[in-house]
């Protein structure tokens, strides 16, 4: 889709869907709501570019708080926690539609599952509001179940040796090849996903793939925006910490 279509269609896809769902304003949660926004923000970023998918972000979280909080009809938001979901929409939005957008830059599958959804969904909001070492505990749980992993361990700041590495394009290297996923499945040994907060290298999560594990490019993409939750986490608290 070329640019100025893609930017037209990041403005009216979110609201045309917000128009669909408005005779169901009051009987379906608005968290559900806003999940399915996130879905037309990944449609968009797959199809458009970056920055169509930000527009399209801004989009959803605007028509949603328009459409579905109180007071309605109004750019204003008066429950705490519709506040909360319109933040955590257009944070997820954000993240989701980078994610899609690296999807298309590569090639490979967009994520549209609603369960691997949910997952960049419940870490973005435990990101923002829990501190870094259960973040990290519960993304860990989340990789194990993901990638059907045997074990998961998090290293802070540690970068010994030179394991297979899952890359942000949800490829994995060995020795600095390319490792056949699809065909092979993960690499026997442990496979390192480096976690940066602000860009700078912080930790790294050391996966142990169960044997016959096969994950997909999706799935792997998924575990690359994880860790990317958990680099949000820890790069808050090193801003407390400085702060303090």
């Amino acid at each position: 889709m070329t640019g100025p279509f893609s930017l037209v269609a990041a403005v009216v896809v979110p609201l045309a869907l917000s128009a669909v769902l408005l005779p169901a304003r009051g009987h379906l949660a608005n968290t559900n709501v806003a999940l399915l926004l996130v879905v037309a923000v990944v449609a968009v970023a797959a199809v458009g570019h970056r920055l169509a998918g930000a527009v399209a972000a801004l989009s959803a979280a605007a028509w949603f708080d328009f459409f579905f909080t109180r007071p309605y009809e109004r750019f204003s938001i008066s429950n705490s926690s519709d506040i909360t979901t319109a933040v955590l929409l257009l944070a997820v939005g954000l993240a989701v539609s980078q994610l899609a957008a690296r999807a298309r830059r590569f090639e490979v599958v967009a994520v549209t599952d609603a369960g691997h959804l949910a997952r960049i969904h419940d870490a973005a909001i435990l990101a923002r509001s829990k501190p870094a070492p259960a973040v990290v505990d519960h993304i860990r749980a989340e990789l194990v179940d993901l990638l059907g992993l045997r074990a998961c361990r998090f290293e802070y700041g540690s970068l010994i040796g030179r394991p297979p590495r899952l890359e942000h394009d949800g490829s994995i290297v060995v020795g600095g090849k390319p490792w056949p996923t699809e065909e092979l499945g993960m690499p026997a040994e442990d496979v390192e996903l480096r976690v940066f907060a602000n860009g700078k290298y912080v930790g790294r999560f050391m996966l142990t793939p169960a044997p016959g594990s096969v994950p997909d490019r999706q799935s792997l993409l998924v575990a690359v925006t994880l860790a990317d939750q958990a680099g949000a986490a820890l790069e808050t608290t090193a801003g407390h910490a400085t702060a303090a």
